[in-house]
């Protein structure tokens, strides 16, 4: 099973994810792409198998991605101050991989009836609905 981890900015939500990932799933193939160079380098030194920077990358890698996570920006075009193109929101959005989404609101999108909370507890909580995939329990 491929995971794909998607982040953008410094790249602290996508190491954090990449590392309690790998943590918890050693054996599973976890490929990291970051939107800049810094976010690719952090998801790298967490732990990633594997790692590329930018558009086309995200392209590729989502196609045949059993699982993408990432901030809920990585769907919508021009979010994360510009860095997800309308190329990489259609990508993720296309793929047939299961999207595990945390709700940070740095892409002016709110869902309603979503808790706050911290990014240890989005990061938590998206890790056990990985665990949730792997096990093949939707």
């Amino acid at each position: 099973m491929k995971i794909l981890v998607i982040d953008g900015q410094g790249g602290r939500m996508g190491a954090a994810l990449t590392e309690q990932i790998k943590k918890s799933f050693p054996e599973t193939e976890l490929i990291a792409v970051g939107t800049n160079s810094l976010a690719t380098s952090a998801m790298l030194k967490a732990g990633a198998d594997a790692a590329a920077t930018g558009e086309n990358p995200v392209a590729v890698n989502a196609a045949d991605a059993d699982v993408i996570v990432g901030p809920i920006g990585v769907i919508v075009a021009n979010a994360l101050l510009g860095e997800i193109t309308p190329k990489m929101a259609a990508a993720v959005s296309d793929s047939r991989a299961r999207k595990i989404l945390l709700p940070v609101t740095r892409c002016s999108v709110t869902v309603v009836g979503v808790r706050e909370g911290t990014l240890a507890e989005y990061v938590r909580e998206a890790v056990s609905l990985v665990g949730a995939v792997l096990a093949g329990t939707p």
